[in-house]
């Protein structure tokens, strides 16, 4: 696994994953735990989603 997840975009992530899952909290739904997907992404600094589209968002080394 080789790291597609940028700086920016792990920051993103951790905020909206954090939000959804205060969300679910304050809500009282478990659908808040849908917040572990970007949040884990982000720790990790891989997603799958990005794989068949070839995308990513690490700087490319020089």
């Amino acid at each position: 696994m080789q790291c597609n997840v940028g700086k920016t975009d792990r920051i993103i992530r951790i905020i909206i994953g954090l939000c959804i899952m205060l969300a679910g909290y304050l809500y009282g739904s478990w659908l808040g735990l849908i917040g572990l997907i970007p949040l884990g992404t982000a720790l990790i600094g891989w997603c799958p989603a990005y794989l068949p589209f070839g995308f990513s968002s690490c700087k490319k080394p020089d």
